[in-house]
């Protein structure tokens, strides 16, 4: 099975084993054709708190870590 993996910014690194990434989409409007962005954050699983605030990160989708975390730490990027 392939995992979906996305790259965010990270905003906030408050969490004890944890981090809130924000990942920017840039998609047409069907109807318009205009560019639109949109943002989501994710709570992302960072065992090793390797995370900090404006770091690009990669993220991994995992198995429910707690109630709200879906998303593993696979590297920092930059």
């Amino acid at each position: 099975m392939v995992s979906r993996q996305k790259t965010g910014i990270v905003v906030s690194d408050k969490l004890d084993k944890g981090i809130v990434v924000t990942v920017d989409t840039r998609y047409k409007h069907r109807l318009y054709g205009k560019i639109m962005g949109k943002s989501k954050r994710y709570l992302v699983h960072d065992p090793e708190n390797l995370g900090k605030v404006g770091d690009m990160v990669l993220v991994e989708e995992h198995k429910p870590i707690s109630a709200k975390k879906r998303w593993i730490l696979k590297t920092v990027l930059k």
